[in-house]
């Protein structure tokens, strides 16, 4: 057996009466691929968090190659040897800055470094750490020329230069193409090959099978399993979530009205999402689900975008109930029963807690005043009774319509992201990556929730996530990064999901 890098043992943290870890014992060893799996709220973040030094424990003991591990800070785990890469990129770039800057980031902020370094010798130390995650980029250029994918390498990239005996990465590849991942998990294998311990933590089963040579799952602040290498996914998620998943797909299909035979809830012609771009021709029957799966960067979120009236397509047309559809603006959308999810929760549907409307009351209502509120009056009965309804609707883990976004896990923050787009009867429902940062579990939960309401409306979901449009479709339209339009003879027949 490896002698472990990481040991954790008997660790527990409590946040107030919660007890978010109970006695969770575990151990990573060098060179060694482990995914942290649990439900959202299971644990996982909180134990991330210890090992990151944002947290400490209230009971146990944490050990980093046979040392006692106190990290006083996140920067004082990366010192000890603990590096984690978190799923929000802009909590760890400043895009104004540098490609440069960006990877030298940490010891430009450490006070106990040259203030001044000329910018000659700024590219110089910064290339090594670019050419190790394959980065190649004009480090003088600013971090926002980047794409997402490139800046997620130069996250990847500060945390590695620190030479790490352990590298947590959360929701790696939430933002990412196919082949990007793949590029990724590339670089991961190399990493693991020369002895990096590996965490982690994904929702994803397309990672896990991929990466992982171990999977651990957490539920209800507990270890409760430990599966090596061949992994059974399907008995991950049931140990996960405490119980048996469905086996008989072609329930959840008949959950929802089927689609209907007449005219098309919604289509489009010849439509363009830019110029020069091939035309494309797409329709949706009312009751029908139809997933546009594609890359990041293929023109999914653009024409979610376009449809709901933020952006406007180059050339084409949009019809919903056989009238031509060409809103000036969301709220005009939103006022004909169009409505969309956009895929950052954060910068499209929640509000900070300095924000009235940061409760789950306040974020289901704010699309609707002026339909709920006649004249600027809240009614807060009207509030209070559609929060409840969605909190029961899509199962939201909370203590009551008044709790703070902030408060919630990410699942649940989804679930609230949804939910506001079920409190008023949608005709043509948009969902942009709606499974993002979503356990298994929830995941399921939001899918059953969205066929039992399919039926009166048409419903459009853009994922990048093949695996999850095969999940929730009757139908899959695959997009083309290239060309921004539909790949020829790539929409697949699902009704029946066989």
């Amino acid at each position: 057996m490896a002698v472990p890098i990481l040991t954790v043992a008997a660790v527990s943290k409590r946040f107030g009466p919660t007890l978010a870890l109970d006695s969770v014992d575990f151990s990573i060893s060098a060179g060694e691929v482990v995914a942290l799996m649990g439900a959202n709220g299971a644990g996982k973040s909180t134990l991330v968090k210890i090992l990151s030094g944002v947290y400490r424990p209230d009971g146990g003991n944490l050990s980093l190659c046979g040392e006692p591990f106190q990290p006083a800070s996140p920067h004082h785990a990366k010192q000890l040897g603990i590096a984690t890469v978190h799923q929000s990129i802009a909590d760890a770039v400043v895009p104004a800055l540098s490609i440069a800057d960006n990877l030298l980031l940490d010891r430009l902020c450490d006070p106990a470094s040259p203030w001044r370094t000329p910018p000659a010798a700024r590219m110089r130390d910064a290339a090594p750490l670019a050419a190790r995650v394959g980065l190649d980029a004009d480090l003088a250029a600013p971090l926002a020329s980047l794409s997402l994918a490139a800046q997620q390498l130069v996250t990847l990239a500060r945390a590695l230069a620190t030479r790490p005996a352990l590298l947590i990465l959360d929701e790696p590849t939430a933002s990412l193409s196919e082949p990007e991942a793949e590029r990724l998990f590339a670089l991961l294998e190399r990493l693991r090959d020369e002895g990096v311990a590996i965490l982690l933590v994904s929702h994803r089963l397309g990672d896990l099978r991929r990466i992982a040579q171990r999977v651990t799952i957490v539920r209800d602040g507990r270890i409760v399993s430990d599966l090596r290498a061949p992994i059974d996914l399907n008995a991950a998620v049931e140990t996960m979530i405490g119980r048996k998943l469905r086996s008989d797909r072609n329930a959840a299909v008949s959950a929802h009205a089927a689609p209907s035979a007449q005219k098309p809830c919604f289509s489009v012609r010849d439509l363009q999402l830019t110029p020069g771009s091939v035309p494309f021709d797409l329709d949706v029957q009312q009751g029908e689900i139809v997933a546009i799966a594609g890359p990041v960067g293929g023109g999914k979120s653009r024409f979610a975008r376009a449809i709901f009236g933020a952006i406007r397509t180059a050339s084409g047309t949009m019809t919903l109930d056989g009238k031509p559809w060409r809103p000036r603006s969301p709220a005009d959308a939103i006022r004909a029963g169009v409505f969309l999810a956009g895929e950052d929760r954060w910068r499209t549907s929640l509000f900070p807690d300095s924000v009235p409307f940061a409760s789950i009351a306040g974020t289901l209502s704010f699309p609707f005043l002026t339909r709920w509120f006649r004249r600027g009056v809240v009614k807060r009965g009207h509030e209070q009774r559609a929060a409840a309804d969605a909190i029961d609707n899509f199962g939201i883990r909370c203590t009551g319509p008044d709790d703070r976004l902030t408060r919630l896990s990410g699942g649940n923050q989804q679930k609230v992201v949804l939910a506001r787009w079920h409190a008023q009867p949608a005709r043509l429902l948009l969902l942009d990556e709606p499974f993002q940062g979503v356990d298994a579990g929830a995941r399921a939960d939001i899918v059953d929730t969205l066929r039992r309401h399919a039926g009166q409306r048409a419903t459009l979901v853009f994922v990048s996530d093949l695996e999850e449009a095969l999940e929730i479709a009757d139908r899959v339209v695959r997009f083309d990064r290239a060309t921004l339009e539909p790949a020829a003879h790539s929409d697949l027949n699902l009704h029946t999901h066989s």
